[in-house]
């Protein structure tokens, strides 16, 4: 394998696990108004008056449902092309195929990342599309989300050099 690929290959798993990471802690959209409120796409946790922590698998709207399903599928084609990336040690021909699945990845990707602010307006927030109230935040999670999302653009560029012929 040559330089490329490797750096290629050790940023995209660094995207799987800062994506997996995000989507694992309940930190998307954060308020201690009333207590703490942790709202995630696969967990939300409440801690009210100072009792213990409650967590739960929320009913999320339809635009983190799609947001979410976006994520996992884009982690799926991340781990995928790493598994490429290290099978083009023995076949240089699956290169492309990698960088193609990459691709996909960071479009699921960019859509969450459209899509996910589409969904302040749930009763739990209270905001509108694209804006939170001032009593509320993005926390680690997404910020996680966003550097994930970062990495493999970064990594898709390093793909791309890879791809590119060589005479």
């Amino acid at each position: 394998m040559d330089r490329l690929t490797v750096i290629s290959g050790a940023l995209f798993v660094a995207a799987d696990v800062f994506a997996i990471i995000s989507l694992a802690m309940p930190d998307w959209i954060v308020t201690e108004v009333g207590g703490d409120t942790k709202l995630g796409l696969m967990w939300t946790c409440m801690t009210l008056y100072n009792r213990p922590q409650v967590c739960f698998t929320p009913d999320l709207q339809i635009e983190w449902l799609i947001a979410l399903i976006c994520i996992f599928v884009g982690c799926v084609c991340v781990t995928t092309t790493i598994i490429l990336l290290v099978a083009s040690h023995w076949d240089r021909n699956v290169i492309p195929y990698a960088r193609w699945v990459g691709f996909t990845a960071m479009v699921l990707f960019s859509l969450a990342a459209v899509i996910f602010p589409l969904g302040f307006h749930v009763d739990e927030i209270g905001g509108q599309p694209y804006q939170l109230p001032n009593s509320y935040h993005v926390g680690l999670s997404y910020i996680f989300f966003v550097l994930a999302l970062w990495i493999t653009v970064i990594s898709e560029l390093f793909a791309g050099k890879v791809c590119l012929p060589h005479f």
